[in-house]
């Protein structure tokens, strides 16, 4: 760094996707003397997520394509636009580890550590393309404290040492640390007085897995992706081998190392595969609906519910699709202008939210036998498919397409706090993520062939897990005979993210001080509490317990989901990506504070 007078200091916390893109936007509007400090363990190995030493049979669930950390001339933000590569454009530049590079291409969907890598690489190039008075310093500890002196914010770090002298500082730390609930207590304590196994609700690439012996009978809870993850993690990972058939499909050839894996989840069936992709990088579905002027008048309305108010469209919108693709451009022109009778008597195959959203329909199974055969001609329908040529792949991926607005609606109590609990986080949430963010098609053809191996039995809907003398019985009341004794229980999941539990030492010392409090969602019959972190409209600054917000301090991503929906989606090059102007906006507010914030005294030694 050249000597240009003093510098101003800002801290972000967290070196994800979220955390590098603020790196980047405050290098980018810095225009005069900047030292960021970057705080977080695993700087420079890709974060924890995204960590470079993880097994390389863990995927992203996003194409190569519509990966990218740089803005783009699409991106709506006030700062100067820095275009760079995206995921795919760096991996075919040379400029990546070059196995993985060889044998991606657009569409394919690459492995978390390649992505880590990528993460990496842009951090280097921010620091190396930084402006001469622009210094970015990494510190690879945790923040355990932050406070207000006279002279600035201190960080304090694992070690005890202190970033002192900050003018802002930057919350974006992800996926916190959970405690174990109630639930999990329960059972761990019970496995642990029986010697048998239970992994709680973790990042799959994290868990030592050794303990489970080969043939083990295992119980694995929940069907999304850390699903596929365990499922990789225990079969292909331990020497199994997929071989294609003449036909086609995939068989499996065992190692005689995996465990027996005993699965299922409230419906029974996995998340759906994602569409061949078919849209380039940056197409997507424009909407009809859902537009920008409809959403402005919903939010001038006193109290929204997403069920009955923005449901309708987003229904609508998917639904036009499939006719349009089904049907083509004169029958969707019809039914956009709502002709009576159309569906019914054109003899179109109907859209049913009904048989999508449970594909079983209640229907009772009088065996596993029978169960699994159905499951098979279910995954097997569900395998192949473009997202623009295929009438139902082409739908789903709608929800995908239309995540930004229904952001722009629901998001800082665009609806009410009843609705936003029982509509969007019990209803639609789960929902959306079972319809479009599933595995890639592939990983869905390995869980036929694993099926068909005997290696996973999925013991059907509604997933029970009892507690018996020698195990955990997982059955499904749907499914006669169902039952199976496991000796270890996994729960195929990531732990919800809650401010007021997390042992983050951060968030958990701040919220004990008073410095920041959890979301309430306004509603008619009284605020709703959330677990989410409280922050004020974009810049989003951080609010306090006496409801003044922070003027130096900011915080976005995973731990303020309530106040936004779906934090943990990633940027996607070519369509206003809203992390990129989240990003920006931030980065810009953190350059132009003072730090007018309220000082306190030196906390003991």
């Amino acid at each position: 760094m050249h000597r240009c007078g003093p510098a101003r200091q800002v801290c972000v916390i967290g070196a994800g996707p979220r955390g590098l893109s603020v790196v980047e936007r405050l290098c980018a509007n810095a225009v005069q003397p900047l030292v960021v400090h970057v705080v977080d363990p695993h700087v420079g190995r890709g974060g924890r997520v995204w960590s470079t030493s993880q097994p390389a049979s863990l995927l992203m669930n996003t194409i190569a394509c519509q990966v990218s950390m740089f803005t783009d001339a699409t991106v709506d933000c006030g700062g100067p636009i820095r275009p760079g590569p995206s995921l795919y454009e760096w991996a075919v530049s040379g400029m990546a580890p070059a196995d993985e590079a060889a044998l991606l291409t657009p569409n394919s969907y690459p492995t978390r550590a390649f992505y880590g890598h990528y993460l990496d690489w842009f951090l280097d190039h921010v620091r190396q393309s930084a402006p001469p008075c622009v210094e970015v310093r990494l510190h690879r500890l945790t923040a355990v404290a932050v406070d207000d002196f006279p002279d600035g914010q201190c960080v304090t770090l694992s070690d005890g040492s202190m970033v002192t002298g900050l003018s802002a500082v930057v919350l974006a730390q992800g996926h916190v640390d959970m405690p174990l609930g109630a639930v999990e207590s329960r059972l761990a304590d019970f496995a642990d007085s029986r010697g048998l196994g239970y992994v709680p609700p973790s990042n799959p690439s994290e868990v030592d897995l050794s303990a489970i012996m080969p043939g083990e009978v295992v119980g694995v809870r929940g069907m999304g992706l850390a699903f596929f993850d365990y499922l990789a993690l225990l079969t292909g990972d331990r020497g199994g081998q997929f071989k294609e058939r003449a036909d086609g499909s995939l068989a499996y050839v065992p190692s005689g190392q995996e465990p027996v894996i005993i699965t299922g989840s409230r419906r029974g069936v996995p998340y759906h595969a994602r569409g061949e992709n078919e849209k380039g990088a940056f197409g997507r579905h424009e909407p009809v609906f859902l537009t920008v002027d409809v959403i402005a008048e919903l939010r001038s309305r006193p109290a929204v519910s997403f069920r009955d108010d923005i449901w309708p469209l987003v229904a609508r919108e998917v639904e036009l699709v499939y006719y349009r693709t089904l049907a083509g451009e004169e029958f969707a022109a019809r039914f956009l202008a709502g002709e009576p009778g159309l569906v019914e008597e054109s003899g179109v195959e109907p859209w049913d939210w009904a048989a999508i959203a449970n594909p079983d329909g209640g229907r009772r199974f009088a065996s596993p036998a029978e169960f699994s055969a159905w499951l098979v001609d279910l995954l097997r329908a569900d395998v192949p498919g473009g997202n623009v040529t295929d009438p139902v792949k082409a739908a789903l991926d709608v929800l995908r397409d239309m995540r930004n607005e229904i952001r722009l609606a629901v998001d800082h109590g665009g609806i009410t706090g009843s609705s936003y609990r029982n509509d969007l986080d019990s209803w639609y949430t789960p929902l959306n993520a079972y319809l479009s963010i599933g595995p890639p098609a592939h990983r869905v053809a390995e869980l036929v062939a694993l099926i068909e191996a005997d290696v996973v039995r999925v013991v059907g809907p509604g997933m029970r897990v009892d507690l018996a003398d020698r195990g955990f019985l997982v059955s499904s009341p749907r499914v006669g005979g169902s039952g199976v004794l496991c000796t270890t229980l996994v729960e195929a999941r990531l732990p919800e993210v809650d401010i007021r539990l997390t042992t983050d030492p951060l968030i958990a010392s701040m919220l004990e001080r008073g410095d920041c409090v959890p979301y309430h969602i306004p509603d008619p019959c009284g605020a709703v509490e959330t677990g989410g972190l409280a922050v004020t409209p974009r810049p989003y600054r951080l609010l306090r317990a006496d409801g003044t917000p922070h003027p130096a301090r900011f915080g976005y991503g995973v731990p303020t989901e309530s106040v936004h929906w779906v934090t943990a989606a990633g940027i996607r090059p070519g369509v206003n990506s809203v992390i990129l102007a989240d990003a920006d906006a931030i980065a810009r507010a953190a350059l132009a504070e003072t730090s007018a914030a309220r000082p306190r005294v030196a906390r003991p030694a």
